[in-house]
């Protein structure tokens, strides 16, 4: 795995729930509360959803690798959860 690399999720929700949910599920990564989106629509990560045909505002699931520098080495975005995992590990494997 490339070396000097570190995961953060990055959530509209409260710190304390984000925290609470990392406990829980015994993740390895920290998290950024975004509540007001800022982060996320700078990203293209927040954005129109649909479910069962309600249309609402979201969080688009995606990921990034950044380098150490800020320039991005991979974006995924509108990514499922498992293929999220599979490319950014085959990302990191390489």
């Amino acid at each position: 795995m490339k070396q000097g690399l570190r995961i953060i999720g990055i959530s509209p929700d409260a710190p304390e729930k984000l925290a609470r949910w990392k406990d829980k599920e015994n993740l390895p990564f920290d998290f950024i509360s975004d509540p007001d989106h800022t982060l996320l629509e700078a990203l293209g990560a927040w954005g129109e959803k649909k479910l069962y045909g309600k249309v609402y505002m979201g969080v688009i699931r995606s990921h990034w690798i950044f380098d150490d520098k800020g320039k991005v080495l991979d974006a995924q975005v509108k990514v499922s959860p498992k293929l999220s995992v599979e490319r950014a590990c085959a990302f990191l494997a390489e």
